[in-house]
């Protein structure tokens, strides 16, 4: 049996549980708030890094989301998730190396300095450290500390929206050479990347996608481990923080837009 540690919103759980409903798996889930319960000792013992997902097989943790993904297609090879031509497996590790190194981060600067940015209001520097202080990753504090300080006035969202703006280039790229991000088939490239397209769309900043992307998201968004995985797992709850969106950040990231380019 496998156990999914998880939380509905997370980019991370997300794209794990899209490739747990294309190859048809059932698993046990743990569905967690992350307002706290990441930093317990039980879960910290499995993960560390107190983040989500942790994925439990055989009684022993996987964790990072990119490598579970690898792991479960390793694991349960049918359908296959990866390409057999080295041209496209490379292509999928390629997509997943920028998402690892820099789309992950400037998602979470994005989110945090929009939608979830409400959770700080009213808070000084020293309180939102102090709520923050238990993260292992003393980075992501820092870009979650001067988000909530600044919002989209912050000096981490103009590199921000340049990892952003390469993703979408080199997924322009490659769905002009094939129907898919790694070829002709649905990968585990395009279930990790899928999160950050929807998460996008989520903070209303669906204008930055380029015509091939705004396609296959379409097609993406039809799929059934997306729909069941990602958009039918959202309650009202989850969907809170995105529809109270106020001020609308599309002005000043158009703004931003225009003066990187």
């Amino acid at each position: 049996m496998l156990e999914l540690y998880h939380s509905v919103n997370s980019v991370c759980a997300q794209k794990v549980r899209v490739v747990l409903a294309e190859k048809g798996l059932d698993y046990r889930e743990h569905l967690m708030t992350l307002r706290g319960d990441q930093f317990s000792p039980e879960y910290m013992k499995l993960n560390p890094n107190a983040v989500v997902p942790t994925l439990i097989h055989g009684g022993r943790a996987v964790i990072e989301s990119s490598v579970i993904l690898y792991y479960l297609d390793e694991a349960f090879p049918t359908p296959p998730l990866m390409p057999q031509d080295l041209h496209q497996r490379a292509a999928v590790r390629q997509f997943n190396k920028l998402i690892d190194e820099y789309v992950h981060n400037s998602c979470t600067i994005l989110t945090f300095a929009t939608a979830f940015r409400p959770w700080f209001a009213g808070l000084s520097g020293e309180e939102i450290e102090a709520r923050l202080a238990k993260s292992p990753s003393k980075q992501r504090t820092e870009y979650k500390r001067d988000v909530a300080l600044n919002g989209l006035g912050s000096k981490y969202v103009r590199d921000a929206l340049g990892h952003h703006a390469k993703l979408l280039q080199s997924m322009e790229a490659a769905l002009g050479r094939a129907g898919w991000l790694a070829g002709d088939a649905f990968s585990l490239a395009d279930a990790a990347v899928i999160p950050y397209i929807l998460r996008l769309d989520l903070l209303r900043l669906k204008r930055l996608l380029t015509p091939k992307v705004e396609a296959w998201y379409d097609r993406m968004r039809a799929r059934p481990s997306v729909k069941k995985e990602m958009l039918e797992r959202m309650t009202a709850q989850d969907k809170a923080p995105f529809e109270k969106l106020e001020p609308d950040p599309w002005p000043k990231i158009e703004k931003l837009v225009e003066e990187m380019a």
